[in-house]
């Protein structure tokens, strides 16, 4: 294998070299192309800009319409690029559909829906928000002037609020001299045709690379003098750094300036070399087939990315062959399945050591990638961790028929199953009020774990009763780390310790906090943990849209029944028929955990426990109980 990687290193340098030169302008990021920049002053664009197809940002690239007007489209909207500083992140933009309106409407020209940036890396400047809203009509302005509500309803809205023309601008500051502001922008008695100047005038909108998960690599790229692109004939655009090589200095002397005697010069040299390197590379397999029969040439990428990525002192579990797996399954028999989540779907196996194991086989998605990144997280995540509240991972398979995971098998179902299953209301006799609060003890020391022993910290990200399963004695191990992320901190947020991550999870467990801001920390899995314990309290489910619209979520419903000091209109009845008597004596500690519940949902993070004080709190109503009873 090795003389053939120095063969195809020998080969290669010369056909690429000759491909850079004969290919040269289709790819070559430092520059815009001529034909696409003259419509666009700027020679000299920055990071995600660019006019040159496959450089740049695939989703913000600068196109020009009719060869005179540059365009960029972020989150639907077509903008026209009024002004671009070079090396900022600064742009001076124009909706399209107002410098160039191409439907006539009963209605002004002004846009039909509020213009939104949400989700992109892009952000209005506070300029820009500040002169928007103390813009206001005039108390009686001319009826000519008046909307008809009935048929421009969004113009209404705009008399009433302007500042919703630019979704966000609500909760930006204003300027700091608001008389002068009122003052220099007045009443306006055509109020639409203010509002259209302005769009036409220009909105500033800026760049925050922070936001732009897409291309994280690319100041990684630009410190290697590298340009950052992108994979245009991949549908998924995947990142590329193109190097800035040195063959561009030979092609221009080698290259004449006319394509003609480029074509002519270069055409045989590249049939010879390509000619040269398919028979070397025939000749170099052939010996190696002959010499090593029964090796594999090619390696599984899904493997090679386990073994780049995991630690060195960390050792993965065993691999399976999918044949053994799919006899331990009996061909993964429907009958056998235990279990169906967002990834995959999970059957009950007997190995060939008679051990019962818990299966998971990920389902086939469009996209091997999408498919394989939850597999592995769950590997490397599994691997380097131990602790009596966590499933452990016995071995996994990388097979082109699919992607299986071999866990523990726990016989007694999940959390979710006895409270909210179809047997629930027989399962739930087992779930004396004792029980719940150790699993709840026991669940919090599984998230201390994963938060305070282990370097980098683990965020769980998926912590829902279905993901907590049941042993015959009623202890728990908490599954399913598919969503997980290791909290490494970029250099711009280690003294806040977040990082910026697109939202995931399950509906009704997700922080809001991180689904609002996209900063993840360690008290996102902190507010699962509440909504967790909110569901030992009234054996509820998290989500449920039989509820009413205001109670679907179970956090919105039992925190407005604690402010009003009803909490016991929420509590589980079930808990009543099982203390009998003594239910009276649970009381105190279901409202401790009521309120420690309640300061784990706390809208804002900062406000919210940490894991090792929710651990705390737990062995205290723990103790409690116990010391009730003995009375």
């Amino acid at each position: 294998m090795t003389i053939i990687l120095k063969i195809l290193h020998f080969l290669l340098l010369p056909l690429l070299l000759v491909l850079s030169i004969f290919f040269r302008d289709s790819h070559s990021c430092s520059s815009p192309r001529t034909e696409e920049s003259s419509c666009f002053n700027s020679t000299t664009l920055s990071y995600p800009f660019s006019t040159n197809p496959g450089c740049g940002n695939p989703w913000f690239q600068i196109h020009c319409l009719n060869q005179s007007l540059p365009v960029i489209s972020i989150n639907g909207f077509s903008f026209s690029l009024l002004h671009f500083e070079p090396n900022t992140s600064s742009l001076l933009v124009s909706p399209l559909s107002v410098l160039n309106p191409t439907e006539k409407t009963h209605c002004s020209s002004v846009l039909t829906r509020s213009v939104n940036l949400s989700g992109s890396p892009f952000r209005f400047s506070d300029s820009t928000c500040s002169r928007l809203s103390f813009v206001k009509p005039c108390s009686k302005p001319a009826l000519t002037n008046l909307p008809n509500c009935s048929v421009c309803s969004w113009e209404c809205e705009l008399f009433k609020q302007p500042i919703k023309l630019l979704h966000g601008c609500e909760s930006k500051n204003h300027s700091d001299n608001q008389e002068e502001d009122e003052e220099h922008n007045g009443c306006q008695e055509d109020f639409l045709g203010f509002l259209e100047i302005y769009l036409k005038n220009g909105i500033q909108i800026q760049y925050d690379e922070n936001f732009d998960t897409w291309f994280s690599d690319c100041r990684t790229c630009e410190l290697k003098n590298g340009f950052c692109g992108f994979n245009s004939s991949d549908p998924l655009k995947p990142f590329l750094c193109f190097s800035s090589s040195s063959t561009q200095n030979i092609s221009e002397v080698i290259i004449h300036k006319h394509k003609s005697k480029k074509i002519a010069i270069l055409t045989p040299l590249f049939i010879f070399v390509c000619v040269l390197f398919l028979s070397a590379l025939v000749l170099a397999l052939f010996r190696f087939r002959k010499t090593y029969p029964s090796s594999q040439t090619e390696e599984d990428p899904t493997t090679l990315f386990l073994h780049k990525h995991r630690s060195p002192n960390l050792l993965l579990p065993p691999v399976y062959s999918y044949e053994e797996l799919e006899s331990a399954t009996n061909g993964f028999d429907p009958k056998r399945k235990i279990g169906d989540g967002g990834f995959g779907s999970v059957f009950l196996g007997q190995l060939f050591d008679s051990r019962l194991v818990a299966v998971k086989k990920l389902h086939k998605l469009h996209s091997t990638t999408a498919a394989s990144k939850p597999f592995c997280n769950e590997i490397l995540i599994l691997s380097s961790i131990n602790h009596p509240n966590l499933v452990k991972l016995h071995g996994y398979c990388i097979d082109p028929r699919g992607l299986l995971l071999v866990y523990d098998y726990v016989p007694n179902g999940t959390l979710a199953d006895h409270l909210h299953g179809s047997n629930s209301l027989y399962r739930k006799g087992s779930l004396s009020w004792q029980v719940r609060v150790e699993v709840a003890l026991q669940t919090a020391m599984a998230v201390e774990y994963l938060h305070f022993s282990v370097d980098p910290t683990i965020v769980h990200r998926d912590i829902t009763s279905s993901n907590i399963f049941v042993e015959k004695d009623m202890k728990i191990k908490v599954g399913d780390f598919g969503l997980s992320r290791l909290l490494v901190y970029p250099e711009s947020s280690v003294s806040s310790r977040y990082i910026w991550t697109g939202p995931q999870g399950t509906p009704g467990y997700l922080d809001p906090d991180y689904h609002r801001s996209f900063r993840l920390t360690e008290k996102s899995d902190v507010y699962s943990l509440g909504v967790i314990l909110l569901e030992l309290i009234s054996g509820m489910k998290a989500v449920d849209l039989n509820r009413d619209k205001r109670e679907i979520a179970l956090v919105d419903l039992v925190v407005s029944k604690i402010q009003v000091g009803c909490l016991h209109q929420v509590i589980d009845p079930v808990l009543v028929s099982i203390e009998g008597e003594g239910a009276e004596g649970i009381i105190s500690s279901v409202e401790s955990m009521a309120e420690l519940a309640f300061r784990c949902v706390a809208a804002e993070k900062d406000d919210r426990p940490d894991a090792k004080e929710v651990v705390a709190q737990l062995k205290q109503i723990k103790n409690s109980i116990s010391t009730s009873r003995h009375r």
